[in-house]
């Protein structure tokens, strides 16, 4: 009963600051930062055709360029550079991707709608400093096509233009230990093959030169998809710079399952780690040998 009373004024505490921050936001908001963000579809399309890599930055990452840390990655001085540089280069056919979110956000929920408006009132400053407004950004929702939208009727259209990208391709997960993508479900059972790294699902940016080094053994033919965290935004940057195609997935198998669950809020998934739901690190084994066999190395 105790915990049950906690969790509740807990929740309202946290409803009241974003309330605050909300409402501060609206009353000082101002024409400010919009950059070029093109759709999903655009996005999705330009990948496939032109077999472009993809850095992707969410609020997590941003907040990492100032060496803030998040939930699942300490703040470390070299990421938050490497960070900077990957948002600032230029490299043809590498992609930067960021969150549609700078003009109108009618089309997400009101979660979301919340949340950015928070983010931008607290940390608006850093997104101004790093943006460039004659440049087009490409669209990080590509990898969360559902939860946060308001309304889900183009979720699935959109999952079967992903699946596009790696449509017959030998693809190479390099993943959290317990991330899983595809186990479960058929989002990449188009593809022609599958072998995984696993890494540390915690501060991954720790053990990023043995990740690196593990990477550049693969065949170039392969395509590379990391779901790493903010490890994934740089690690997909230095690998296109070597000739290969990377691209930071971030949480899309997750998005896929909770759109196949036709869930409307973020719930834990029994065998993967979600690390925005309290407990989502409590995950069961798999017992599918098929998974097992794909993995070609564990980083820890």
């Amino acid at each position: 009963m105790k915990s049950h009373i906690k969790n509740i004024v807990s929740k309202l505490r946290y409803n009241i600051i974003v309330e605050t921050f909300n409402a501060l936001y609206l009353l000082r908001r101002k024409k400010q930062f919009a950059p070029k963000v093109v759709s999903i579809e655009e996005t999705i399309n330009k990948i496939v055709s032109e077999k472009c890599s993809v850095s992707r930055f969410g609020d997590g990452e941003i907040l990492l360029t100032e060496n803030h840390p998040i939930g699942f990655q300490k703040a470390d001085k070299m990421l938050s550079k490497r960070l900077t540089e990957v948002f600032l280069s230029n490299e043809a056919n590498h992609l930067i991707c960021i969150s549609d979110v700078f003009e109108d956000i009618n089309r997400y929920n009101r979660r979301a709608r919340r949340f950015w408006r928070t983010h931008f009132y607290l940390y608006g400053y850093i997104w101004e400093k790093l943006i460039d407004k004659k440049r087009i950004y490409y669209n990080t929702f590509i990898t969360r096509p559902y939860m946060d939208f308001a309304s889900k009727s183009k979720s699935g259209e959109w999952f079967l233009l992903l699946q596009k990208i790696w449509e017959q391709r030998d693809i190479v997960f390099i993943e959290g230990e317990k991330s899983r993508l595809g186990v479960g479900n058929d989002l990449f059972a188009n593809t022609h093959s599958i072998k995984r790294i696993l890494c540390p699902p915690r501060n991954a940016f720790d053990k990023y030169n043995t990740i690196l080094s593990e990477a550049t053994k693969l065949d170039k033919n392969s395509l590379i998809l990391v779901a790493l965290g903010p490890t994934a935004t740089v690690l997909a940057y230095d690998l296109h710079k070597l000739g290969y195609q990377a691209i930071d997935i971030g949480h899309v198998d997750i998005e896929y399952e909770w759109c196949n669950m036709k869930v409307n809020h973020k719930v834990k998934i029994p065998n993967k780690f979600v690390n925005e739901q309290p407990g989502g690190d409590n995950v069961n084994s798999v017992n599918e040998e098929a998974y097992y066999n794909q993995i070609i190395s564990k980083i820890e």
